[in-house]
């Protein structure tokens, strides 16, 4: 994977106008980040006229519905009621309103350049992907709990990249996911809306099964976004759980195998490290163990927190590197009842 993503290119974006796009975000009870995303919606650098922004508000029982309605700033802006229950509803409320036939999905919590419309407009008109999958830089709380949360995203972030720069994603994040509506229309029946979770998983597996479907990684400062990240340890373990509660309705080869071998490593890590306290002759196969693991783990780390700007998480690499296998494990335990069986 480091191979591929030194070979990755930053995507230089050029002004475009005249394609129209549809900026949809599905929320619920997001009255204190909704402000910030709405005034940088309102501040992008593309063409007032070419782009609407749609909010779908998910049975919100705060003043998210009421503070989007009264935002003045963006031309094009609509406020919905979803049709129903979840994000995934809440999308598909939004979508099935928008008029363009590019659509752009975010987080309400999620905060945008200038010019992230005009940078992901750009890349989309000179390569007329499906799907384009943008990057999420991690914003955390500070001390060990906040960078040790920035690092595992990155590397969720650096597999993304990777594999998606290498012709066979296996994964995506909705909070910067561009794709066309007729993508969404032929492949909305397999994203699962019975389950909580995997709006933007499962529409990119569903995709990717499809022959010549073409699907694209841009590296670009410009078409980043910001995410905040839980700044506490069990909300953070609670959302990474709902995240793999939806593994066990996975298809993609690639991503299992991949699921697979991490999980693999991960048991393997803590049973030694948990021999070596009670059996000392352990300690060497553990080191040893853990040095195989670190080298590519490092070397993929310290090319994503570059890239991002984010260098000083890298120093607590080695902290987090022995506390990542015990934290796979938490996050294992805190699925809801029956999921591991699946």
């Amino acid at each position: 994977m480091f191979s591929v993503l030194k070979r990755i290119k930053v995507f230089q974006p050029v002004k475009i106008s005249g394609i129209f796009i549809s900026v949809v975000v599905a929320c619920r009870n997001e009255e204190l980040n909704l402000p910030g995303l709405l005034s940088d919606i309102a501040g992008q650098t593309y063409d007032n006229d070419c782009f609407e922004l749609i909010i779908a508000d998910d049975n919100s029982t705060d003043l998210t519905f009421k503070i989007a309605s009264e935002f003045k700033g963006i031309r094009n802006l609509k406020v919905l009621k979803s049709n129903g229950s979840g994000k995934k509803r809440a999308l598909k409320t939004a979508i099935g309103a928008s008029k363009g036939s590019v659509i752009i999905t975010t987080d309400a919590d999620c905060r945008v350049g200038k010019q992230w419309i005009s940078a992901i407009v750009s890349y989309y008109s000179g390569q007329k992907p499906h799907m384009i999958i943008g990057p999420v830089i991690p914003e955390c709380a500070a001390g060990f709990t906040g960078r040790f949360c920035e690092l595992e995203f990155l590397g969720l972030q650096a597999v993304t990249a990777a594999t998606a720069a290498a012709g066979s994603p296996v994964m995506c994040n909705g909070a910067n996911l561009a794709f066309t509506k007729d993508v969404y229309y032929r492949h909305c029946d397999n994203i699962h809306f019975d389950l909580n979770t995997g709006d933007d998983i499962f529409l990119l597996h569903s995709l990717k099964a499809e022959k010549d479907s073409r699907i694209a990684w841009l590296e670009s400062p410009e078409a980043a976004v910001k995410s905040k990240l839980p700044d506490r340890i069990i909300p953070f373990l609670d959302q990474r759980a709902r995240w793999i509660s939806k593994a066990g309705h996975y298809k993609d080869s690639q991503t299992i195998m991949l699921a697979i071998v991490i999980l693999t490593a991960t048991i393997l890590l803590a049973g030694l490290f948990i021999s070596a306290i009670i059996y000392i002759s352990v300690l060497p196969v553990l080191l040893a163990a853990f040095a195989i693991k670190s080298i590519p783990d490092y070397l993929l780390l310290s090319n994503t927190s570059t890239r991002y700007g984010m260098k000083k998480a890298m120093r607590w690499f080695l902290p987090s590197l022995i506390l990542y296998p015990f934290y796979v494990l938490a996050v294992i335990f805190s699925l809801p009842a029956g999921t591991a069986r699946h």
